[in-house]
């Protein structure tokens, strides 16, 4: 049986979120990855490193995904729905982050924060469950 993830709000803490200090992005082709290296740049995360997650790793877990090398899969494509899973950077930078993504015109992407318990999920299973999160937050809003 998996465990269930729950939903916390994030608040502009210094202290780093759970995990190692790096991003798991699926989703972004070669063009998009580069516009994304810019966003980092804008916040002060360029020297943040990132796994460019890609279909055929979405058995995978997020653990063994984030234990890849900075640079993974750089210059795919990736089929996998847009996302952005974040790890081991503080709150208030989570925050800046995606206030420049949103600011950027970006296309939208789900966002997660790596808990303890998501961490030996397989991708796919994080990214089906963030799209239900997704999908009843717009239920709600209308």
């Amino acid at each position: 049986m998996t465990e269930k993830a729950t939903f916390e709000r994030v608040t502009a803490s210094q202290k780093p979120l759970y995990g190692p200090r790096k991003l798991l992005l699926c989703g972004f082709g070669a063009v998009a990855q580069k516009k994304f290296e810019s966003v980092l740049e804008m916040v002060g995360l360029a020297d943040l490193p990132r796994v460019w997650a890609s279909g055929d790793q979405k058995s995978d877990t997020l653990a063994r995904l984030l234990d890849h090398p900075n640079g993974s899969g750089a210059g795919r494509d990736s089929d996998l729905p847009r996302a952005v899973i974040v790890s081991g950077i503080t709150q208030a930078q989570l925050i800046g982050l995606m206030n420049v993504c949103r600011k950027s015109g970006m296309q939208s992407s789900l966002w997660a924060c790596l808990t303890p318990v998501s961490e030996t999920w397989p991708l796919e299973q994080l990214l089906a469950e963030l799209a239900r999160e997704r999908t009843a937050m717009e239920r709600r809003r209308r």
